[in-house]
């Protein structure tokens, strides 16, 4: 069996491991298994940029992570506030290990599928777990590695070999924190949920994480005060609560001499938090592995709920009984679908939270009067930047190959399948952000806003038709597998998005212009109805159905 020079480093630590009771051996044997398959799995970093080669795909991806560090190297050079730059610096850093993590990791972290296997053999739980935490380890420090390694070097060369000592050190206590809290967190998800619910919880976990991680950075960025050219830290209770800031404050006490009580105790927590995580996770272990079990087993079938709401929706948006159906069933896989919902609701969550950032960093240097008076109101369209990869996605499903369904059945109006797909896109998941926004903005800016709320919706429904022509194909809807998901065309992603600074920029004029807002909607309006007409037209078939027809004539 081939070896690896990870696990020769991991031998160093033999002695370590057998003190707190690992089977080291059995431990090192599951590792080379495990390290082995994983030459089979593609990152999803990698699996973005659309490549399926020979070999282990992780290891050639990691040039990617080396890409992105080089957002971190003009935080070397802005001077020498420490407590800022490194902040900063360690923010961007742990949202990269974070996302990677539950990206990648998550299934790792989770996986059920070795335990037929593993648990019909006279080795004990805290090994699996402690083989699964090392082999999550050694991946996370890779990553680590191509992340850091340029700053780190050019951080020898602008500040010397202090500084450069104790962002290493900080990096490896960073990486503990984001390994273990992780799986702390998914510990608790699992100790009081279990079977689907669970799956579905930790869906939601992933969810939240990775939208909590951009929307630190706006916590961040306000623990600090500009003026003019000059940075200032004025300390305040609530920078405990903010990891990245405990991870600059080391720099800033060794290196400027800052003995400030706080730079103390922040260090105290960047370095006493993963240790302390570490102890308790290792305590943890074996109910961790335990209510792992959860997964393997099957909840009680639930009873269908009846989802009026959405029969509600049907009957009022779709004019034949055939795109009531599909309206229903596509309304059905956007909540049922986990892996969809993985890949959505992340740019669903951001889509509420972006208009209201912008306010929130503006009610700095102005009242919320002043605020109301302008056109700050025309930040909602943010909420239409999750169209096109939410469009797109429409097309996917974990269960696929069910898709067969769609050419067995006698649909008369293939048409109805893609314009339902994309009416419940709009009702189940697009009005319901702006719905939420839109009455928000109302609240600030007053009714007056509401015909620029008319031609920001309209704006999105026809966004949403222009997105399917450009992206469509002639597949059903959820009748593809995500493993395709992956490289959805970057130039026309980014023309779908740049599209919504077109819109924008059409209706800032038509504000200028006497009731032109008036105008701009009625032409939008009559846009959207020809715009549907033309992309969904009475009789329309797939080329593929076509095909299939001919041949039913030729038998």
């Amino acid at each position: 069996m081939r070896e690896f020079k990870s696990l020769k480093f991991i031998a160093l630590f033999k002695g370590l491991f057998r003190r707190f009771g690992v089977d080291f051996e059995v431990m090192m044997l599951i590792l080379r298994i495990k390290l082995t398959m994983d030459e089979r799995r593609v990152p999803t970093v990698f699996n973005e940029m659309g490549k399926k080669k020979e070999g282990n795909q992780f290891l050639k991806s990691l040039w990617i992570y080396g890409i992105y560090s080089l957002l971190l190297l003009p935080f070397l050079f802005i001077g020498e506030n420490y407590i800022f730059q490194m902040s900063i610096m360690f923010g961007m850093i742990l949202f990269i290990l974070m996302t990677s993590m539950i990206a990648d990791f998550t299934s790792v972290l989770l996986d059920v599928r070795d335990k037929n296997v593993l648990q019909t053999k006279p080795v004990d739980k805290k090994t699996i777990t402690v083989a699964k935490t090392i082999h999550i380890m050694i991946y996370m420090s890779f990553v680590t590695g191509a992340f850091v390694a340029l700053p780190l070097v050019v951080s020898l060369y602008r500040h010397g070999p202090l500084f450069s000592l104790v962002f290493l050190v900080e990096i490896i206590f960073a990486m503990l924190l984001v390994v273990v809290l992780t799986s702390l967190l998914y510990l608790f998800v699992l100790r009081y949920f279990d079977g689907e619910r669970l799956k579905d919880i930790i869906n939601y976990v992933q969810i939240l994480l990775s939208v909590g991680l951009v929307v630190g950075y706006q916590v961040l960025i306000r623990a600090f005060e500009f003026s003019d050219l000059n940075i200032n830290y004025s300390f305040s209770w609530w920078h405990f609560l903010i990891p990245p800031i405990w991870y600059g404050a080391p720099f800033e006490m060794v290196l400027n001499g800052n003995t400030a009580w706080h730079m103390i105790a922040f260090t105290v927590l960047a370095v006493l938090v993963p240790i302390v995580a570490i102890f308790v996770y290792s305590r943890l272990m074996p109910s961790f592995e335990r209510n792992l079990e959860k997964m393997l087993s099957d909840t009680k079938s639930r009873k269908p709920g009846r989802h009026l709401l959405d029969g509600f929706w049907a009957k009022l948006l779709c004019r034949s009984k055939e795109e009531r159906v599909f309206f229903r069933f596509s309304a059905m896989m956007m909540k049922k679908e986990r892996e969809f919902k993985l890949k959505a609701f992340p740019n669903l969550a951001l889509s509420v939270v972006f208009p209201f950032l912008f306010i929130f960093n503006e009610l700095r240097i102005r009242s919320l009067a002043d605020i109301s008076e302008g056109n700050m109101f025309l930040f909602i369209y943010f909420c239409n930047i999750m169209i096109p990869g939410t469009v797109f996605m429409l097309k996917f499903s974990g269960s696929y190959k069910g898709g067969w369904i769609f050419r067995a059945a006698p649909i008369e109006r293939e048409s109805a399948a893609f314009s339902a797909a994309i009416k419940a896109f709009l009702t189940k998941l697009y009005f319901p952000i702006f719905l939420v926004v839109g009455i928000a903005y109302i609240f600030i800016f007053s009714a007056r806003i509401l015909p620029d709320l008319g031609v920001v919706l309209l704006s999105a429904i026809l966004q949403s038709l222009i997105t399917y022509r450009v992206m469509k194909d002639e597949d059903f809807p959820y009748t593809r597998s995500f493993e395709f998901a992956q490289d959805p065309g970057t130039a026309r992603m980014i023309m779908m998005t740049l599209i919504i600074g077109a819109f924008l920029g059409v209706h800032f004029i038509a504000r200028a212009i006497d009731y032109g807002i008036y105008v701009y909607l009625v032409l939008l309006i009559v846009a959207v109805v020809v715009g549907w007409r033309k992309t969904f037209p009475e009789g329309w078939k797939s080329d593929d159905a076509k095909g299939s027809s001919e041949a039913e004539v030729e038998i």
